[in-house]
């Protein structure tokens, strides 16, 4: 009993310890740079981002910048989210500031759980995997070529449609859009029909895996991180598969895209391992998660009344609250200074 009490003693001695430092640390650095944005890191490690992401699941994401901004500083203000130490630019001058400065004083930036989730296997960034996996893509995916997947894809809509639009009073059409992209999807990628096999796709990736994008970056059994493994494992099986049994995909090799990839090499004529391929496989699938909302949109712009009611609620809560970025010099922005980072 006494270990117990000792040992709960010395955990609370730490704990007091680790804070008086990290608060000791943030009042240094605030005397060394007097001209930082105002604000708060909030917890150690995560910050703010639980309150971050809670109104963002909420859809009200635009709340969490609009109480900083009354409570700190219209223009600028710092915070932690996601892992990382955050100054926050608002409003039309700080929009205006950093699409004018794109690869002057800032560059594209994402948080530390997209690389969890794509764990690239070289040491590239995720800039140059991005067109190197357009660059793959573009062989298979250019109109030329996307006219041999035609009849797939017009069986799998007609099918569709009977099964699951005919003879509806009413049909939710985003979760129809959603369902069918992964099921073309994966028809046409890795030749997987059976719906069994598909859900173990679906179920995951959706559900886990596209909120996992931006999520604090823990991999724990129920954070969506742990989904990417999951899906991972699952390709990677699949790629294995298809190079010892080519044919066995319910499509000819030369119908799905993945067979192709294997038979492909790069201008040093090296093959993709077998993880470089479900990355970005991995990738396509996530990059093709919001053609649902596309399809949607697309139908609503043919309704009159409902796209003039979509716009204005467009206008009043702008869907996207606002992009990350990454200083690559230190800059100074309505009189406060921004470190490089």
């Amino acid at each position: 009993m006494e270990h117990f009490y000792l040992s709960l003693l010395l955990l609370f001695v730490s704990f007091i310890t680790v804070s008086l430092f990290i608060i000791f640390y943030n009042h240094n650095s605030n005397l060394s740079q007097p001209n930082v944005p105002p604000g708060s890191f909030g917890f150690p490690f995560i910050g703010e981002s639980f309150e971050f992401l809670s109104y963002g699941w909420k859809g009200h994401t635009e709340k969490f910048i609009f109480n900083r901004m009354i409570k700190y500083s219209s223009h600028a203000f710092k915070t932690s989210l996601l892992g990382e130490p955050t100054a926050v630019l608002c409003g039309p001058d700080g929009n205006k500031f950093l699409f004018s400065n794109e690869n002057n004083l800032v560059t594209s930036w994402w948080p530390d759980s997209v690389n969890k989730i794509f764990p690239f296997t070289s040491n590239s960034s995720s800039k140059c995997e991005a067109k190197k996996m357009r660059k793959l893509l573009l062989r298979f995916l250019k109109p030329e070529a996307l006219q041999r997947y035609i009849d797939i894809m017009d069986q799998i809509a007609q099918s569709r449609f009977v099964a699951h639009w005919e003879h509806k009073d009413e049909v939710i059409v985003y979760s129809l859009a959603e369902k069918f992209t992964i099921l073309l999807a994966c028809r046409l990628l890795l030749s997987i029909e059976d719906p069994h096999r598909v859900a173990r796709f679906s179920d995951p990736f959706y559900h886990l895996l596209a909120s996992g994008v931006l999520s604090i970056p823990i991999d724990f059994p129920g954070i969506p991180l742990k989904a990417s493994s999951f899906v991972r494992k699952e390709l990677r099986r699949i790629i294995e598969q298809r190079k010892i049994y080519p044919d066995e995909g319910e499509a000819s090799p030369t119908q799905h895209i993945l067979s192709r990839i294997l038979l492909t090499s790069d201008e040093n004529g090296n093959f993709l391992t077998d993880l470089d391929i479900a990355d970005k496989i991995l990738a396509s699938l996530i990059g093709g998660h919001g053609s649902g909302r596309a399809v949607c949109i697309f139908v609503v712009k043919k309704m009159t009344y409902s796209w003039n009611v979509a716009c204005e609620a467009l206008r009043m809560v702008p869907p996207v609250p606002g992009a990350f970025r990454e200083a690559i010099c230190d800059f100074s922005f309505n009189g406060f200074s921004i470190s490089k980072g």
